[in-house]
């Protein structure tokens, strides 16, 4: 917060000294020119997609997109788009005819942004080509585990499903016979979210794993006692 304080700070300052549209339009330009080209359209497990092509030719009310075939199906809301463009500073827009929005979007991360629509939760807008990485990056993810301890010893046998949970996670489940700390943890779900892969109880308790340099996921924060993921 204190960081993008700071940021406001700054652009006022430069208003003051005169300088203020032209950065402010080099911002936005820039932006613009990011955002050009195909872009995966996403629910945040990715059950439902829709690739939208943005365009730099200019549409009533803001500039020209395309919807792939069958977006309306996956996501009904997409039907009432018809253009983008970028408000503010950092906001990419999905609009309808009249230039309302639909959907607005501020990047959560390099070529990942982020949406809310009220009474519906939260989509993901992020570059094509990372979106299918990232699919199969989660294919490679479904499948037996062993969870062991820094020691070498192994405490549990799970396995990740591309089942779905609920609107968000996949089902998990574990082997018999697990040490009484995986077990008393008992995760029944699982994501990949932000290079991490988590895993949840019922009682809303999660573990994060992070890929470590030995093809392994670690538990984090680390511990003297580490957990750690291996692929079976």
């Amino acid at each position: 917060m204190t960081g993008r304080w700071l940021y406001i700070a700054g652009v006022t300052l430069l208003a003051l000294a005169g300088f203020g549209p032209a950065a402010w339009s080099q911002d936005a330009t820039t932006l613009k020119k990011d955002m050009i080209g195909q872009w995966e359209l996403s629910t945040t497990e990715r059950s439902k997609t829709c690739v939208v092509t943005l365009k730099n030719d200019s549409a009533a009310q803001g500039l020209k997109l395309e919807l792939e075939p069958g977006c309306a199906t996956a996501l009904p809301f997409t039907k009432d788009i018809t253009a983008w463009s970028i408000k503010g500073l950092d906001i990419v827009r999905l609009q309808d005819a009249t230039g309302e929005s639909v959907i607005d979007f501020t990047e959560v991360e390099a070529g990942i942004f982020e949406g809310l629509r009220t009474g519906e939760g939260i989509y993901i807008l992020q570059n094509l080509a990372a979106a299918r990485s990232l699919a199969k990056s989660m294919d490679q993810m479904i499948g037996d585990w062993a969870m062991v301890r820094g020691n070498g010893q192994v405490i549990c046998g799970l396995t990740l499903t591309n089942t779905e949970a609920d609107a968000d996670n996949f089902q998990v489940f574990l082997k018999p016979k697990c040490d009484s700390l995986v077990a008393a943890f008992a995760p029944t779900q699982w994501r990949l979210e932000h290079g991490q892969i988590l895993l949840m109880s019922q009682t809303g308790e999660t573990w994060q794993f992070e890929a470590d340099d030995n093809a392994q996921w670690r538990r984090v924060p680390d511990a003297a006692d580490p957990l750690i993921m291996l692929r079976q």
